[in-house]
């Protein structure tokens, strides 16, 4: 696969490129902050899409015997990983998939933890339904970032929470979790009859020397108490069919969550969302192996640049995902300032940290799930810009 190929994006209605003007106020700027890649999708599915749309009958669609199995059978080969067919339930989607299950396990004034900083929605799809927000912020140390179960275990014992929202692997700041930190997570949850909803939606982008474990697989304790929320959006860039598959082994929380999807008539696959999701897990493994050493090509390149030019950003190594994590603290701005810096000066549109909540502030999210030409290109743009910067502090 050759993700060198530049592929334009512009004037499909594509959400990165096209709406930046509505969202930044400018059209010149690189697009590095929707979290999605500018690589096409894999042969296998760009040409299932192909027999499907010539086909040319596009009706209700059904999740086939053979769309469940393309499911299981990816989850034990990729992640040792053994589920029945009939824990899968499809949604349209993860955010809507958190939402529902907010709907579906708690009432108004419930009490739900997250662990900033986290994508956005996780805020959201608590607050906006009337569910109170607990805040239980990751430990940065030393430049890594931890779970803070001791925090969570002072939240737990100080008054009843009905459910937690994991991110695994998190975003944005690309930990993978490891078994320890995952089993005291589900020993803490289950002392306290809490509910885990894991957003494993970018389990499959994780780098060497990582592993990822589904949540649901430690354990008889974690089965009987988790949602994990996957989808093939991220790994093979077909975020906008609208497709993820939410795996939940019990059958009491499996039946209590269709019940809320029956409600809002939700349960209903595309035709063309079902064809790419089993050709990508059918047939994508060999792209996805090449995908993630590219990748960690343009993460090497991008921090290898940023320690040697510019040592007052500090960057994370993500462990998963295709988003760096940018720490621009010692530049002394405030967010404003920091997001005018990097829209005026360097002309990079990207994720402002205070986006994510506690622990946001003065960090920016950057994706490099593009060509290389493109990481570079955004590395001599925030090269430029520091320069300028440094010009002018000492001018002061």
């Amino acid at each position: 696969m050759n993700f060198d190929k530049p592929v334009s994006r512009q004037q499909t209605g594509c959400d990165k490129w096209d709406n930046m003007k509505h969202i930044f106020g400018t059209s010149d700027a690189l697009p590095m902050w929707v979290a999605d890649m500018d690589f096409e999708s894999p042969p296998s599915v760009i040409e299932a899409l192909r027999q499907r749309v010539e086909h040319g009958v596009f009706g209700y669609t059904m999740q086939t015997d053979e769309y469940k199995q393309s499911i299981v059978d990816w989850m034990k080969q990729r992640h040792g990983w053994e589920i029945e067919p009939d824990w899968i339930v499809f949604c349209p989607g993860v955010v809507p998939a958190l939402t529902f299950a907010v709907q579906a396990f708690t009432r108004a004034g419930d009490k739900v933890v997250i662990q900033p900083p986290v994508y956005p929605p996780f805020h959201s799809v608590v607050e906006d339904q009337g569910r109170e927000l607990v805040l239980n912020p990751l430990k940065y140390e030393n430049g890594r970032y931890s779970l803070d179960l001791e925090g969570l275990e002072q939240i737990l014992n100080n008054g009843p929470i009905k459910m937690l929202i994991l991110c695994s692997p998190h975003n944005p700041v690309g930990r993978v979790w490891e078994h320890e930190e995952l089993e005291a997570l589900i020993q803490l949850c289950a002392r306290h009859d809490v509910l885990i909803v894991s957003d494993e939606i970018h389990a499959d982008l994780v780098y060497a020397k990582n592993t990822h474990t589904p949540l649901a697989k430690l354990s008889g304790d974690a089965a009987s108490r988790s949602i994990i929320c996957t989808a093939p959006s991220k790994t093979f860039n077909i975020a906008g069919l609208n497709t993820s598959n939410i795996i939940i082994p019990d059958p009491d929380i499996r039946s209590a969550y269709q019940k809320t999807l029956e409600i809002y008539h939700v349960g209903t696959i595309s035709a063309l969302g079902s064809a790419a999701t089993q050709a990508a897990y059918t047939g994508g493994g060999e792209w996805l192996d090449e995908l993630l050493n590219y990748l960690q090509g343009n993460i090497d390149y991008a921090l290898d640049y940023i320690t040697k030019h510019m040592p007052e950003i500090k960057a994370y190594r993500p462990e998963a995902t295709y988003l760096l994590w940018l720490d621009f603290r010692e530049l002394g701005m405030t967010k404003n300032e920091l997001s005018d810096f990097l829209l005026t000066k360097a002309k990079l549109a990207l994720n402002k940290g205070t986006a994510f909540g506690v622990g946001g502030e003065g960090f920016m999210r950057m994706n490099i799930a593009c060509p290389k030409d493109m990481v570079v290109e955004a590395m001599n743009r925030l090269d430029a810009a520091m320069q300028e910067w440094r010009s002018s502090s000492k001018k002061k």
